[in-house]
C-alpha cells in the first residue's frame, strides 16, 4: 500500500510540473510579431504590397500581384490562434513596397493575460505586456 501511495505522489508531481502544451499568449504574440516582420521584409524584397489580416479565427497574409490579392504560402501561410487566444479586435494592415504601413496595435488575451503587438508607421514591430 505504501509503494502505491509513493508511486501516486510521484506521478502527481510529474503531472503538476509538466508545462502546459498549449502556447501562452506571449508565445502566440511573439509568433505573430515574427510573421509580421517577415511580411514587411517580403514587401520590401519583392517590391509589392503585402497585407496581414487578423480575425477571431487567426491571421493570414496576402500579396498584391498588380491585379488581385493572392494568399502567401510557406512561412507566411495563414495560421489559427492557439486554443484560448483571442484578439480584442479584427485588423488589417498593408505593408507597402518600402515596408511602411498605417500604425496598428493588436491586443491578444488568454487566461486573463494580455500582450500587445504594435506596428508603427515605418513597419517596425514591437511587443508589450
Amino acid at each position: 500500500m505504501v509503494v502505491i501511495t509513493v508511486i501516486g505522489l510521484a506521478a502527481t508531481a510529474v503531472v503538476l510540473s509538466a508545462p502546459d502544451p498549449r502556447p501562452s499568449v506571449s508565445v502566440e504574440a511573439e509568433r505573430l510579431a515574427a510573421r509580421l516582420v517577415m511580411a514587411r521584409d517580403e514587401a520590401i524584397l519583392s517590391n509589392r504590397s503585402v497585407a496581414a489580416t487578423m480575425s477571431t479565427d487567426g491571421y493570414r497574409f496576402q500579396a498584391f500581384d498588380g491585379v488581385d490579392w493572392q494568399p502567401l504560402t510557406g512561412a507566411l501561410k495563414g495560421s489559427q490562434w492557439s486554443q484560448g487566444v483571442a484578439p480584442a479586435q479584427t485588423a488589417r494592415l498593408v505593408f507597402d513596397p518600402t515596408g511602411a504601413t498605417e500604425p496598428v496595435e493588436i491586443h491578444l488575451s488568454k487566461d486573463n493575460r494580455n500582450m500587445t503587438v504594435s506596428v508603427d508607421g515605418a513597419g517596425e514591430v514591437s511587443l508589450a505586456p
